[in-house]
C-alpha cells in the first residue's frame, strides 16, 4: 500500500477492526518513511460472476454499475456514505447467498428493489420505475399503493 503523501511503497498496519457494517475491515496504516497515518478499507469482491442481460448477452458482474444505479435512485435522499456502502454490501451478500456463477440482471434488480424498499421508499419507486419500465400511470400508481400499504402494516 503506497503512502498517499510521499508515495513510499511500504506501510505497516497499526490497527485492524471490523467496520460497522460487519463485512468491511478498516485498517490504520503508517508510512515507514514519513510516518503519515491513514485508513484503508478492505471488502469482499464478487469474482467470477456472470450477469445474463435481458437481450441474452453475458457480462462480468460490475460493482460500479450497481453503485451507479443506486446513486441515481438515491439522488438527493438522506443517506450517508456509510449507509450507502452498507446497502451495496447487503445487496452483494444477497447475490452471493444464491451461490450461482451466473445470475440474470432481473434477479439482481429484484434483490436491489427488495433492499431499497426497506431502506428508502422514494428511492425504491425511482428504481422500480426504470427497472420495471412502467408503461402507464396506472401501473406506476399500483406500485406506489403497494409501498404505502406495506409502510402502514410495518407501523
Amino acid at each position: 500500500m503506497k503512502c498517499p503523501v510521499c508515495n513510499y511503497k511500504e506501510t505497516k498496519v497499526i490497527d485492524s477492526r471490523v467496520a460497522l457494517d460487519g463485512i468491511t475491515v478498516r485498517r490504520r496504516r503508517e508510512c515507514l518513511k514519513c510516518g503519515f497515518r491513514f485508513s484503508t478499507y478492505e471488502e469482499v469482491e464478487l469474482l467470477d460472476l456472470t450477469v445474463l442481460k435481458r437481450d441474452s448477452q453475458k457480462q462480468a458482474y460490475s460493482r460500479e454499475k450497481l453503485e451507479q444505479g443506486l446513486h441515481k435512485a438515491l439522488e438527493r435522499r438522506p443517506i450517508s456514505e456509510e449507509q450507502f456502502r452498507m446497502l451495496v454490501n447487503k445487496i452483494e451478500r444477497d447475490i452471493q447467498a444464491l451461490r450461482k456463477n451466473e445470475i440474470s440482471s432481473q434477479e439482481i434488480g429484484e434483490i436491489v428493489m427488495k433492499e431499497l424498499k426497506k431502506k428508502d421508499p422514494v428511492a425504491y419507486i425511482r428504481f422500480a420505475s426504470v427497472y420495471r419500465s412502467f408503461q402507464d400511470l396506472e401501473s406506476f400508481q399500483k406500485e406506489i399503493n403497494v409501498v404505502f400499504k406495506s409502510k402502514k402494516k410495518s407501523k
